[in-house]
């Protein structure tokens, strides 16, 4: 059973090679308040005086204290090149492999690495001392030996010192294989004692908790710690053992820990006979000896298992580093033919680990597709930035100086050309998100080449620029074709479409009135056989005075034949030429207006000018010619063109965007996805595996190196800690 001790020291000697701390082993954890005697205690079990002591703040640091019995027999931890072989006590620190046989030297050490960590003004750093300490007369035990609970900051110490020496004692403690040590003074309260409430917080059933009681010597004349000994004021599962320490006067005076034994004994048989057995410093050591190695037997089980788990851990991790590169140009196309097939398999979407917290790659470009490229499109209003003022603009303009009695398809085409055009941004923005993403997807090709990727930093900056080029080169081709599409639709404006063929026949019915064609054909005939002095005052004064004649829908051609000649009749004469001109020059000049040199008075055959009373005015047009789209009021005619014009831009425009809706895609598709999948591979291969510089790509970084022996590092600890623990198993000393 003795020898678990030694087991767990091993395993310590082990992590500590490679400086983890992921397993807690089994330890004694020194815990008291501020000059409450626990460095003497350790002292008085090792029976060497190597602590640094003072007033105040002096543990500073953790120092993890290992105490190793060696017998002058113990080829292993003795030999000669250290000068061991037959020293009886010394001293190693883990950052030095310096043999210390001068504990006044161990001291001067710990007291040297304590100011380099935590400086020389009362400062505190968690970064423990690790000290092993060998001889023929300590037993076998670890102990951690923690900086005392304050309250006051005082020197360089924070405000917050209190909040830090509790969280460093804590991080210890809680350790569930750990055995706490409380340690308090016998001349304070016990029920202020602040190490025990710590120790209740993390151990509230007690049981690796054990109470040790210093200072007896010190209490106030007419008391004793009968009761606190027995357990009567404060019970401790584990037990309650009261020890003596060296005065700071015997320190300065150098008293030998073996003459302070003898005189504690004395004292304790001297103050509490009946306790003298069980108390004391050799008592403590034993009792701290056997409490640790039955906590070891609990504890080996669990932490084989632990052992065990992170052995499997670190193996993975190593393998994920890979091995040495020896044949680097092998290597190199290995990656390269992994990096394409990746990068392909990310974009079909049959890669092996398929992300599922976000899109990415094929997935992601058919988002962009059908949902961001195809809600653009679909918010684009056919008639957004079109007013009817422009539209009417464009009617004007295509007629030229003559007023038209249809509309003019010039007018159509230039405003649905207009309007086809708005579709050409959005198509490239879709070109452009396609390519960021084919850019993304170099981060997300898998977790195994994304660790080579980590592994050759240069490999992979040059992958990287070889992928971003490839890119770049046929971005303009695909930004090119996508322009072209739009180009081709507005090259040709194809009104004999199947789809726009049937809105177009529609036309005719947004052009007709709520009155009868016939009637208006009838009123006309009646017009024109009635005197002018028999006409009714409303007739007449709208066919003499109207600024704006009512404008007649298109007919079919017989009743429109029928219909001009009446029309015709009815504001030029009967013995007139029927001429399209005459038509709609009467529906825009002023009935009022005549030529003086033309015409003569119709009732009494007397010249025109015999019936003028003043000169006639010259009309000036120059200032009602709009410059502006003046807002107004458009009469029925012009209505109805504009609305005729616009159910002609909706119904083609919506036929362009269907058609560029479904030509995008695919002209990215082929011109810049398909083109980088079946190119990737060649185009690496010629810029990477036949380059010069290819055994330079393979350089390892210095992190994957470090980290690789690391965990090589780790990994054969862990196997030689497992060995260890096996060996114990198969002797049955557990």
């Amino acid at each position: 059973m003795e020898a678990l001790i030694p087991v767990i020291n091993k395993l310590q000697d082990v992590f500590n090679t490679v400086g983890s701390d992921s397993i807690q082993l089994p330890q004694i954890v020194v815990l008291g308040s501020q000059s409450s005697g626990k460095s003497s205690v350790i002292e008085s079990v090792v029976g060497r005086s190597f602590l640094p002591r003072g007033t105040g703040i002096v543990t500073r640091r953790p120092l993890v204290l290992q105490l190793i019995y060696s017998p002058l027999d113990d080829r292993e931890n003795r030999s000669a090149e250290n000068g061991t072989s037959n020293a009886e006590e010394w001293g190693r620190f883990l950052h030095t492999k310096k043999c210390f046989t001068d504990f006044d030297e161990i001291r001067k050490e710990i007291e040297n690495e304590t100011e380099r960590a935590a400086g020389n003004n009362k400062g505190i750093c968690p970064e423990p001392i690790n000290l092993k300490i060998f001889s023929t007369h300590v037993v076998n035990l670890t102990l951690v030996d923690l900086p005392g609970i304050t309250k006051v900051p005082v020197g360089d110490q924070p405000e917050d010192i209190e909040a830090q020496i509790k969280e460093l004692v804590l991080k210890y403690i809680e350790n569930p294989n750990s055995i706490i040590l409380a340690v308090t003074a016998a001349n304070t309260d016990m029920a202020t004692s602040e190490a025990l409430k710590l120790a209740k917080d993390v151990d509230p059933d007690g049981r690796r908790t054990l109470a040790v009681v210093t200072k007896l010597d010190l209490m106030d004349a007419g008391t004793d710690a009968i009761d606190i000994l027995c357990g009567r004021v404060i019970p401790v599962k584990l037990g309650i053992i009261g020890v003596m320490n060296r005065s700071q006067k015997d320190i300065m005076d150098q008293k030998h820990i073996d003459d302070q034994m003898k005189d504690e004994a004395a004292f304790l048989q001297r103050k509490y006979p009946t306790l003298a057995t069980r108390n004391g410093t050799p008592y403590l050591a034993k009792t701290l000896n056997r409490l640790l190695m039955h906590h070891i037997r609990d504890c080996l089980p669990d932490l084989k298992t632990r052992v065990n788990i992170m052995a499997t851990q670190f193996q993975s991790l190593l393998n994920s580093y890979g091995e040495d590169v020896s044949d680097k140009s092998q290597t190199l196309l290995q990656i390269i033919t992994k990096f394409s097939s990746a990068y392909c398999c990310t974009i079909e979407g049959t890669a092996r680990n398929i992300e599922t917290t976000e899109l990415c790659g094929g997935a992601r470009m058919g988002y962009i597709f059908h949902e961001t490229f195809g809600r653009t499109l679909d918010s684009i209003h056919p008639l957004a930035g079109l007013s009817k003022m422009d539209i009417l603009t464009a009617i004007r303009n295509a007629t030229g100086p003559r007023p038209a009695l249809f509309v003019p398809e010039v007018s159509f085409e230039l405003l649905v050309k207009r309007q086809i055009r708005r579709l050409e941004e959005p198509s490239l923005r879709c070109v452009e998100l396609i390519h960021e993403e084919m850019q993304r997807i170099v981060q997300h090709c898998g977790n195994e080449v994304q660790q080579e990727m980590l592994r050759f930093p240069k490999l992979h900056e040059k992958i990287v620029d070889v992928v971003t080029q490839l890119l770049r080169r046929r971005l303009p081709h695909t930004n090119v074709m996508v322009e072209n599409i739009v180009a081709i639709e507005l090259a040709y404006i194809n009104t004999k479409h199947p789809d726009f063929h049937k809105d177009a026949a529609l036309v005719p019915s947004l052009l007709k009135t709520d009155s009868d064609p016939y009637s208006q054909i009838n009123l006309g005939q009646r017009r024109a056989n009635t005197p002018r002095n028999h006409m009714s005052p409303q007739i007449s004064s709208h066919s003499a005075g109207s600024q704006q004649p009512q404008q007649q829908p298109p007919q079919s051609s017989s009743s429109q034949q029928q219909y001009s000649q009446v029309h015709e009749q009815n504001h030029v004469g009967e013995n007139s030429t029927p001429s399209m001109a005459s038509s709609w020059l009467s529906n825009i000049l002023p009935p009022a207006t005549t030529r003086p040199d033309s015409i003569e008075n119709s009732t009494n055959n007397t010249p025109v000018h015999n019936n003028i009373v003043s000169p006639v005015k010259p009309v000036n047009l120059l200032p009602d010619v709009p410059a502006n789209h003046n807002p107004r009021r458009l009469t029925d005619k012009e209505q109805k063109d504009c609305d005729v014009i616009e159910h002609l831009i909706k119904s083609y425009f919506y036929i362009v965007r269907k058609s560029i809706q479904d030509s995008v895609p695919k002209a990215i598709m082929h011109f810049l996805v398909n083109y980088v999948k079946d190119n990737l591979q060649s185009e690496l291969v010629t810029h990477l595996y036949k380059s010069d510089k290819a055994e330079t790509l393979l350089n390892e970084s210095d992190h994957i190196a470090v980290r690789r022996k690391e965990a090589a590092d780790m990994l054969k600890a862990l196997t030689r800690a497992n060995h260890i623990i096996s060996e114990i198993r198969e002797t049955h000393m557990w």
